[in-house]
């Protein structure tokens, strides 16, 4: 099989079910900023192979493959048929167990934080806000048309998650967080 389909070539793109929308439709940007954020997780898990954070990065992508295939499917129906491809309550609570663990070895934060700090810190933070823009771009995707509310909230909660990884990780490496 060849990676090029030229399918593309005319500025449309496919759909899960066989439909095709311009590549500049609202459901394709919000799959594309959700893809943009695993990519960028790829590249922190660089800086932290073999690692527990790594391995926590590691099933947040494979989430966000999920929740791509979710928005990229319009009538609802590949989560159903695939198990990969649902995200449950349950995954959201697996978040918040993770901001709850590292956020107990944080000093309590009394002001905004600068991004920076470690390499792996300041890349926690970029995907941070890759997340909160791969966010409203769901939301306005589902103002559109009815998504499963799981969804927000997972990237909600990631993001939330993406913070305190950050802070987490420059604490444990002694960098310094500026604040504003």
């Amino acid at each position: 099989m060849k990676i090029y389909t030229r399918t593309g070539d005319e500025g449309e793109t496919g759909l899960f079910g066989g439909g095709r929308v311009p590549k500049d439709d609202p459901r394709v940007a919000a799959y594309g900023d959700v893809d943009e954020l695993s990519a960028l997780l790829g590249l922190a898990r660089t800086e932290s192979a073999g690692t527990e954070l790594d391995a926590l990065l590691g099933e947040v992508q494979r989430d966000l493959f999920a929740i791509g295939a979710q928005l990229a499917d319009p009538k609802a129906t590949v989560a159903a048929r695939k198990a990969k491809a649902a995200v449950t309550s349950e995954r959201v609570d697996r978040l918040e167990r993770a901001i709850d663990a590292r956020e107990a070895d944080l000093p309590p934060l009394q002001a905004f934080i600068l991004p920076g700090g470690s390499r792996l810190g300041a890349l926690l933070h970029v995907a941070r806000t890759v997340c909160r823009r791969a966010e409203r771009a769901v939301v306005a995707l589902a103002r559109a048309q009815a998504l499963d509310p799981v969804l927000l909230a997972y990237l909600n909660r990631l993001s939330d998650l993406l913070f305190v990884l950050a802070r987490h990780e420059n604490h444990t490496r002694g960098a310094r967080e500026d604040t504003w």
